[in-house]
């Protein structure tokens, strides 16, 4: 996974030196499943948005580690 800052004029330079000006970027819509449907999670209230940020990503061990 690439890292990256962003400069005074709002451009997205990567850690390999590439620069991506502002006007070629995109907000990417993000969607959470809410009771079975898809949501858009910039159409939910603040709180639930506060909370949906603070959420982890689970991340399932790799190998047979499975408990028997």
């Amino acid at each position: 996974m690439s890292t990256y800052r962003e400069d005074e004029q709002g451009n997205l330079v990567l850690e390999d030196g590439t620069l991506i000006p502002e006007a070629e970027r995109t907000r990417a819509e993000v969607y959470s499943r809410v009771v079975g449907y898809l949501r858009p999670v910039e159409q939910w209230n603040a709180g639930k948005q506060a909370e949906f940020a603070d959420r982890k990503a689970f991340r399932p061990a790799l190998g047979d580690e499975r408990p028997r």
